[in-house]
């Protein structure tokens, strides 16, 4: 049984995160979207508003959870009997950095994998720092989110669309 879990701070969740989450729920039995409470991190979105908006964004998918956590994310993965940590990579950069956590997370914990999925084409360029940079000067980010996020994030600028 292939359990997996797909760590990040999701702030706000984007279309190229559903993308991995699509993926990744269909490869596994069980998904579990974790996302990271990073206190060194000013969010745009409360942990509470993150997790809910994510739950509606996967509402269909019948093997796929939101939780929450903190600290390791190697230490999430053993507690939840998890196997498998999914990442997205954008570029060669992104590798870099996720090669290196991967590699601790194997001397840490030598049952826990990664896999590293390669974000669609449509969405090699997208982050949740540009979807806010872009939102935050009103611009349209329409193709960058779930549509009922679109509004949320507008809102938390004073931006009225």
């Amino acid at each position: 049984m292939l359990k997996g879990i797909y760590p990040g701070s999701f702030d706000p969740i984007t279309l190229g995160h559903m993308d991995i989450i699509k993926r990744a729920a269909h490869m596994s039995d069980g998904l579990i979207v974790a996302v990271l409470k990073n206190s060194a991190k000013k969010p745009l979105f409360s942990i509470e508003e993150r997790v809910e908006m994510i739950q509606e964004a996967v509402k269909d998918f019948k093997n796929v959870s939101v939780e929450t956590f903190d600290g390791l994310t190697v230490d999430f993965v053993k507690g939840k009997g998890a196997n498998v940590i999914f990442r997205g990579l954008r570029a060669v950069t992104d590798f870099e950095s996720e090669l290196q956590i991967a590699q601790m997370n194997r001397v840490i914990s030598p049952g826990v994998e990664t896999i590293f999925m390669t974000t669609s084409l449509e969405y090699a360029y997208l982050s949740s720092t540009i979807v806010r940079e872009v939102a935050s000067y009103g611009g349209d980010i329409s193709h960058f989110v779930p549509e009922f996020i679109e509004e949320r994030i507008y809102a938390k600028y004073g931006i009225i669309k």
